[in-house]
C-alpha cells in the first residue's frame, strides 16, 4: 500500500535529454506536467544517467541537449515556483540508493522487464549487453523511491516499471522495516497523538487486523494523514503498525496513467525524431508552414476535382487535435465532395499550430538570451531535490545498519 500522507504526496517524472522538444512531447508529456504542478508537489528531472545506458559511447551531446530541453520545459509553462526541476546526476543519492537496492533485487526481476529485450531488438546497432542497461529499470526505481513519490505519471507501456518499483519497495521494507524496538517506538508514537486520536487509532487497528475491516484501515490512514503531533518517521512507522507490518521506509508508488498523445507526425505515424516527422517547439513559423503544406494527403486525390476521404489523410489527424467541430465538419464535407483542395484543408491547421507555438517561442527566446537564469533554476531545483534525497537515504542507511552512530 502507498501510505505517503497527503501532505507528503509527490509526483516524480523525468525525460531523457534529447535536445529541443517537439509537439509530440508537448501534447504527450509537458501539458500533463503543467497541470500536475498545480495539484501535487512535483519533481521533474533530466535523466542524463538514463541517457548513458544507450549513449555511453557518445556522451558529448548530453549536456547541450539537457539545456535545450529545460529551455523548452520552461517555455511550455513548467514553473520553477511550482515544481522542482533538476539534473539526475547532480543528485548522487540516486546512485547510492541504486547500489543499496541492487543488493537485494533478484536478477530475474530485471531480466523479465519487457523493455529490456524489446530495446535490445530495436537498437541492434548498439552494444547493450551492459550492466547499466540491464539495471536501468532499477535506476528508475531509485529515482522514484529516493523522493518517496506517491504518483508516477506514465503511459500504459511504462506501468510495468512502476510495478517493479512497488516490488522493490515491498521487498526492502520486508527485509529492513522491522526495527528491533519497532513495537515500542510505535506505541510511543501513538501516545504523542493525544488521547482521543490514540484511542481511535487503536480501535481501527484492532478492527482491521482482527476482522479485516477495510473501512477501518482507511479511517486509520486518514487519521495519520491529519496528525500534526508526530514526525514523518513516526507516521511511517504507524502506517506499518496499522497494517500489521514493519516501518514503511520506502512507500510504494502508484502509476498515474496519462492519456496517450494524439499528436501525429507529419506522415501520420507517431511524431518522433527518429522518423524525421516532427514540428519542434522552436521551429521558425515559415518552416512550420512549409512542413504542413508539404504533408502527404489522401493518395486517391490525384486531381483537385477528385473526392477524398479524410480517414486516409494524415492532415485529418492534425484536425482532430487542433480544429473545432465546425472546422472538422467543413473538412469532411469539402474533402468528400472535392469542394475544397488539400491546400485549403491545411490552412486552419497551420493557423492553429502557429497560434499554439507563438507564446512558447516568445518565452523560449527570453530563456535563450539568459541561459544563466536557466542554469540557476536547475541548480536551485537540484539543491532542493538533494535535500529531500538525503533525508530518505539517511533512513535507508539506518535501516540497513549503515548509520554507524
Amino acid at each position: 500500500m502507498n501510505s505517503v500522507a497527503k501532505q507528503h504526496q509527490r509526483v516524480l517524472s523525468g525525460m531523457r535529454p534529447t535536445g529541443r522538444l517537439h509537439l509530440g512531447h508537448y501534447h504527450g508529456v509537458l501539458k500533463n506536467w503543467i497541470q500536475l504542478q498545480h495539484e501535487y508537489e512535483c519533481f521533474f528531472f533530466v535523466a542524463d544517467w538514463h541517457a548513458l545506458t544507450t549513449e555511453y559511447e557518445n556522451p558529448g551531446k548530453i549536456a547541450d541537449s539537457s539545456w535545450d530541453m529545460v529551455v523548452d520545459w520552461l517555455a511550455a509553462g513548467v514553473n520553477p515556483g511550482s515544481a522542482k526541476m533538476f539534473i539526475q546526476s547532480w543528485v548522487p543519492e540516486h546512485a547510492e540508493l541504486l547500489l543499496l537496492l541492487s543488493m537485494s533485487t533478484p536478477l530475474g526481476w530485471l531480466e523479465r522487464v519487457p523493455t529490456y529485450k524489446d530495446q535490445q531488438e530495436k537498437l541492434k546497432e548498439k552494444d547493450l549487453a551492459t550492466y547499466g542497461f540491464l539495471g536501468y529499470p532499477l535506476l528508475q526505481s531509485a529515482d522514484i523511491l529516493i523522493y518517496r513519490a506517491g504518483q508516477v505519471p506514465v503511459g500504459e507501456d511504462q506501468v510495468v516499471h512502476v510495478e517493479l518499483t512497488r516490488e522493490v519497495a515491498r521487498r526492502f521494507n520486508h527485509l529492513y522495516g522491522r526495527e528491533p524496538d519497532f513495537e515500542e517506538r510505535a506505541e510511543a508514537a501513538i501516545k504523542k497523538m493525544g488521547k482521543k486520536a490514540a484511542k481511535l487509532y487503536n480501535s481501527v487497528r484492532k478492527s482491521y487486523q482482527e476482522e479485516g475491516d477495510q473501512e477501518a484501515l482507511e479511517t486509520g490512514r486518514a487519521l495519520l494523514e491529519d496528525q500534526q503531533n508526530i514526525t514523518l518517521s513516526d507516521r511511517e512507522r504507524l502506517f506499518g503498525y496499522l497494517e500489521g507490518a514493519g516501518k514503511i521506509i520506502l512507500p510504494e508508488p502508484q502509476a498515474l496513467l496519462t492519456k496517450a498523445s494524439k499528436m501525429p507526425g507529419l506522415d501520420g505515424q507517431k511524431m518522433s525524431k527518429s522518423y524525421g516527422n516532427t514540428i519542434s517547439l522552436r521551429d521558425d513559423p515559415k518552416d512550420v508552414e512549409a512542413k504542413i503544406r508539404t504533408m502527404p494527403t489522401d493518395t486517391n486525390r490525384v486531381r483537385r476535382t477528385d473526392p477524398g476521404d479524410p480517414a486516409r489523410c494524415p492532415v485529418w489527424q492534425l484536425h482532430e487535435v487542433y480544429s473545432s467541430d465546425e472546422v472538422r465538419s467543413w473538412v469532411v464535407e469539402g474533402c468528400k465532395s472535392a469542394g475544397i483542395g488539400c491546400i485549403d484543408c491545411k490552412g486552419p491547421v497551420i493557423d492553429a499550430v502557429l497560434e499554439e507555438l507563438k507564446p512558447i517561442q516568445e518565452r523560449a527566446r527570453e530563456y535563450e538570451q539568459d541561459i544563466n537564469l536557466v542554469k540557476n533554476i536547475v541548480k536551485e531545483g537540484s539543491e532542493q531535490a538533494r535535500d529531500e534525497a538525503r533525508d530518505t537515504l539517511n533512513e535507508v542507511r539506518e535501516a540497513m545498519g549503515l548509520s554507524y552512530r
